[in-house]
C-alpha cells in the first residue's frame, strides 16, 4: 500500500515528466540561455518580452480585471439587452470586443440556453479577438482600441444582416444539462497558480515603472548605476520564473489545453486572474518573438521581407489562422504583426475572424451553429482585410 509521503513523491515526479509537456518552454529557454551561441540574443528576446510586453499586458489586465468586478455587480442594463433583437446584437458585438474571450463565452452559452439568437453569437464572435487584443493594446493603444472599435461595428453589421436571414433558433440545439465534471486540482498545481499571483503582485510596480522608462529610452542601467546588461539579464530571469510557474499550473492532453487560456476561480483576486492571464500571454509571445529572432539569426533571412512577397496572401493567411479555435494562435499572428513581420492587413482580417476560446463551447454544445457561425465571421474577416490592403497596403 502507498503511504501518502511515497504518493507525494511520485507525483511530484510525474509531474517533471515528459506528460507535462508545458515545461518544455522554459527548459529550452534555460538551455538556449546556457548556450553562448544563442545567448545574447535570447536574454535581449526574453527581456524584451518581459518589459515591453509582459509587463504592459499584466498591468492592464490588472485594470481590466478590477472594472470588471465593479461592473460585474449591477445589472441595470439587462433589461435594455433583451428587449429586441437588434439590442442583443449590438450588446453582444461589445461584450465580444472586450479583451479576453469572457464575453464571447457569455453570449455562446446563453444562445446555447436560448437567450438570444444566433445574429449575437455571430456577432460576438466577430467582434470578439480574444487574448490578443491585450497584447495589442498593451503594446500599441491606438491601434489596440481602433482594433476594438472596427470589431463593435463589423460584429453588429455582421449580426443584424445575420437576424434578417435566420431566426433566432436556427441550428440551436435541444437544450440539455451540462453537468462538469468535478476535478480535483493537484496540490502543486495550485501552489503553481498562487505563485503566479505572488509574483506580479510583488513585480507588477517596479516591472511597470522600469518598462514605462524604457519605453521613453531611459537607460535604466546607467539609470540606476548598475553593470551593463544588468536590467536586460533580470528581464530574462523574471520571464524564465514566470514561464516555470506557468508550466506546473495546468496539464497539455490535447488541442483545447494548448492554445486556450487556463480557467480561473471566479471569486480569485483581480491580481491573480491578471496574473494567469499574463503568463498565458506571454508564453505565446515568447516563443512568437523567439522563432523570429532565432530563424533570422541562423538563416540570415529576413523574415519583414519575406512575408512581404506573400503581400496579396497575407489577409487571408490571417483569416485561416483566425479559423483556429482558441487564443494561442491569435497571440502569435500578433506577435508577429508587432514585429513588423506581418501587415495590418493580416491583422485585421485575423483579429475579425477569430473566435478566441468561445469557439470550445460551442463546438462541444451546438457543433453546426458554431461552424456555420464561424463561416459567417470569416466573410466581413475577408471584405475588411482586402479592404485595407488593396487601400493602404498596394
Amino acid at each position: 500500500m502507498m503511504t501518502s509521503n511515497s504518493f507525494s513523491q511520485s507525483f511530484s515526479f510525474s509531474q517533471f515528466s515528459l506528460q507535462h509537456k508545458r515545461l518544455l518552454l522554459p527548459i529550452t529557454l534555460l538551455a538556449l540561455v546556457g548556450a553562448e551561441a544563442t545567448r545574447k540574443i535570447t536574454v535581449t528576446t526574453l527581456s524584451d518580452a518581459f518589459w515591453a510586453v509582459s509587463t504592459y499586458v499584466a498591468f492592464t489586465l490588472v485594470i481590466y480585471h478590477y472594472l470588471s468586478n465593479i461592473m460585474g455587480k449591477t445589472n441595470r442594463i439587462t433589461a435594455l439587452y433583451n428587449k429586441s433583437r437588434t439590442n442583443q446584437v449590438v450588446f453582444s458585438s461589445l461584450l465580444g470586443a472586450l479583451p479576453g474571450c469572457g464575453g464571447a463565452i457569455v453570449v455562446t452559452t446563453q444562445y446555447i440556453s436560448g437567450k438570444v439568437g444566433f445574429g449575437s453569437v455571430v456577432a460576438v464572435l466577430t467582434a470578439t479577438m480574444g487574448d490578443a487584443a491585450f497584447l495589442l493594446i498593451a503594446a500599441q493603444p491606438k491601434v489596440g482600441f481602433g482594433v476594438m472599435a472596427l470589431g463593435v461595428v463589423v460584429g453588429a453589421v455582421s449580426g443584424i444582416i445575420v437576424n434578417a436571414l435566420h431566426k433566432d433558433d436556427f441550428l440551436r440545439p435541444e437544450t440539455q444539462e451540462v453537468i462538469e465534471p468535478k476535478r480535483d486540482i493537484p496540490c502543486l498545481q495550485v501552489k503553481a497558480i498562487n505563485l503566479q499571483g505572488a509574483f506580479w503582485k510583488w513585480v507588477l510596480v517596479p516591472a511597470t515603472i522600469i518598462a514605462v522608462l524604457g519605453s521613453f529610452q531611459v537607460d535604466i542601467n546607467q539609470l540606476l548605476y548598475v553593470p551593463e546588461h544588468t536590467i536586460e539579464w533580470i528581464g530574462a530571469i523574471l520571464a524564465i520564473g514566470s514561464m516555470m510557474l506557468w508550466s506546473l499550473t495546468k496539464e497539455i492532453s490535447d488541442y483545447q489545453s494548448t492554445v486556450s487560456e487556463d480557467n480561473k476561480c471566479i471569486s480569485s483576486h483581480p491580481i491573480q486572474k491578471a496574473a494567469q492571464d499574463t503568463n498565458f500571454v506571454s508564453a505565446w509571445v515568447i516563443v512568437a518573438f523567439l522563432i523570429f529572432e532565432l530563424t533570422t539569426y541562423f538563416s540570415g533571412v529576413d523574415l519583414h521581407t519575406v512575408f512581404l512577397g506573400y503581400g496579396m496572401w497575407m489577409p487571408l493567411i490571417g483569416l485561416a489562422i483566425g479559423l483556429l479555435p482558441g487564443c494561442g494562435p491569435q497571440i502569435l499572428v500578433t506577435s508577429l504583426y508587432l514585429s513588423g513581420a506581418m501587415p495590418m492587413s493580416a491583422q485585421l482580417s485575423n483579429a475579425i475572424s477569430n473566435d478566441g476560446d468561445a469557439l470550445f463551447p460551442a463546438i462541444a454544445l451546438a457543433p453546426k451553429a458554431a461552424m456555420v457561425a464561424t463561416f459567417y465571421s470569416a466573410v466581413p474577416a475577408f471584405v475588411v482585410g482586402y479592404g485595407y490592403y488593396f487601400l493602404f497596403e498596394m
